[in-house]
């Protein structure tokens, strides 16, 4: 792809989420980004890292994980197209907190976290959309906080494919399990369950 392509793909994403985003900030950005491709599986980023360059997914989708103290794997994020990922230098964390893993092959826009910030800063409707961005990360911790505290499996389940249908097929069942807080087996029995009660 060439550089009018990356501008016709990114101003897709901008319209998909009615962002907005001006075509001189678009390729503004492009100016300083670099752009890579990851195979399924491949690791973006390891927790310890440092977090001076995040990135955006441009197609594919990727998972943000954690490896607790008895080596299993949690799923804390997923991003698809038109997402940040690897990210946290651009909340204020100087290491990752968390390993990214491509779960498909996934193409990302990479850039350096001070250039990204500075741009952002630079145009009040950058501004905005950065502020909403934040108000949207705020909800999403909500939602996965109330989930934890009030829903069953069974409710966290059915929540999540209605939020997120984009999902639901195209991401491994035992990377959803993990994000659901169950094992593979019990959401196993939770969506054989749900195909018994709609037959």
């Amino acid at each position: 792809m060439d550089k009018t392509d990356f501008i016709k793909q990114l101003e897709a994403i901008s319209n998909s989420y009615n962002l907005g985003i001006p075509k001189e900030a678009i390729e503004k950005a492009l100016s300083f980004s670099r752009f890579k491709v990851y195979s399924k599986g491949e690791v973006l980023a390891r927790a310890g890292d440092k977090t001076t360059t995040a990135g955006m997914v441009l197609n594919g989708v990727v998972r943000s994980y954690y490896v607790d103290k008895d080596g299993n794997d949690i799923t804390q994020f997923f991003a698809t197209e038109g997402s940040w990922c690897i990210d946290s230098g651009m909340v204020g964390y100087e290491e990752m907190p968390a390993n990214w893993e491509a779960i498909e092959d996934t193409t990302v826009m990479l850039f350096d976290v001070k250039d990204m910030k500075a741009l952002i800063m630079s145009d009040e409707r950058l501004k905005t959309i950065w502020i909403e961005a934040l108000e949207g990360a705020m909800r999403y911790k909500i939602y996965r906080e109330n989930g934890f505290l009030v829903e069953t499996a069974t409710e966290r389940y059915i929540s999540f494919r209605k939020r997120y249908p984009q999902y639901a097929e195209r991401i491994p069942l035992r990377y959803i399990a993990t994000y659901l807080g169950i094992t593979p087996e019990s959401l196993s029995r939770i969506r054989s369950s749900m195909k018994e009660e709609n037959t």
